[in-house]
Parts: C-alpha cells; structure tokens; sequence
C-alpha cells in the first residue's frame, strides 16, 4: 500500500496559487489514472483510493493549511500502518528552480518548505520519497506574495502538459520500481 500526499492550502482564496500547485496536479493524476471521485473523510482531508499494478494507491488531500498536512500524513500512515521510509511520496512547490521542472528525490532534506519541514519532524526523519515542482521565482516580489500569485496562462500550459507528464511518470516509476 502506497500513500501519496500533496501539499496545498484549502479555500477559494488559494485556489490557482503557485503554493496550491501540489492540489492542481493531484487532480490531473486522479484523472489521468481514472482513480475514483474524492471522498470526504471525518477528518481533515480528502482520499482516493486506487489499485495499480495490483497495488492499493491512496491519493491524500489534506483540507488543511500546509504548515498543519502532516496531520493527515501521520493519521492515515498509523491508520493503514503504512512505513513511510518505502511507501509515502510527498509532492509539494518549490521556488528556488527554473519553472516547471520536476525533481524527485527518494530522501533528502525540506530545502525550506514548510510542509515537508513540519512531516519531517513529525516522522524525525527524512526518508521518504518527494517530487518538488518548480514554481520559479520573481524577485520584483517578497517570497510569500509570490506563492500566492496567480499563474500566467502560458505558465498553466507547461504544468498541464511537460510538468504534469514527468510527474506521472516519476510516479508509476516508484509505484514499480518498489515492488
């Protein structure tokens, strides 16, 4: 069993932020894989649940504010008693490369972004796999008004399109190779 968590904020207010970037692709991955429509859970998020390449595959949307996404994580890794070190990808923004471009790590540190900074201390540790999505950067603007910008329409090409592919493939790679 695999969970897959993105990072974002909740509310029409972040909705289409370049911070909300993790909530945007998770949906085009639902899509794409056919998994089914969300479902509200009690708690604080929002799950798809999928077998592929007959492995259960949880997609998780936290309906909490990034700082607060390891509740989720940590609740459903207890729950299901799923080790994060082989079995939790975590996807969220990044600002300190080129737009567009994805990196996937298996390990390594949050490099500055609060939602992986606050599960990695909630794990105390480090080893789970990531996909960092570059959101790039304008210095005309302070680092908390650039996240929640709006993206440019030319910019929503490239993420619906190259980013959104090399992510998915990033992720059925790691869904097989960990078999």
């Amino acid at each position: 069993m695999r969970l897959i968590i993105w990072l974002g904020n909740p509310g029409k207010n972040y909705e289409n932020t370049r911070h909300n970037v993790g909530f945007f692709m998770i949906d085009l991955l639902r899509e794409h894989f056919h998994f089914p429509e969300w479902s509200e859970s009690k708690h604080k998020w929002l799950i798809s649940e999928w077998i592929f390449q007959g492995e259960k595959i949880i997609l998780l949307k936290p309906n909490t504010y990034m700082n607060l996404s390891w509740e989720a994580a940590i609740s459903l890794l207890s729950f299901y008693k799923i080790p994060s070190e082989s079995n939790l990808l975590v996807i969220s923004d990044d600002i300190d490369m080129e737009f567009g471009k994805i990196r996937f790590r298996l390990k390594g540190s949050h490099g500055g972004q609060n939602g992986l900074r606050d599960i990695i201390g909630k794990l105390g540790h480090d080893v789970f796999a990531r996909i960092k999505i570059w959101i790039g950067r304008d210095p005309r603007y302070n680092v908390s008004d650039w996240v929640l910008s709006r993206f440019q329409d030319e910019e929503w090409k490239i993420l619906k399109t190259e980013s959104f592919q090399d992510i998915a493939q990033k992720i059925e790679n790691w869904i097989s190779e960990k078999k």
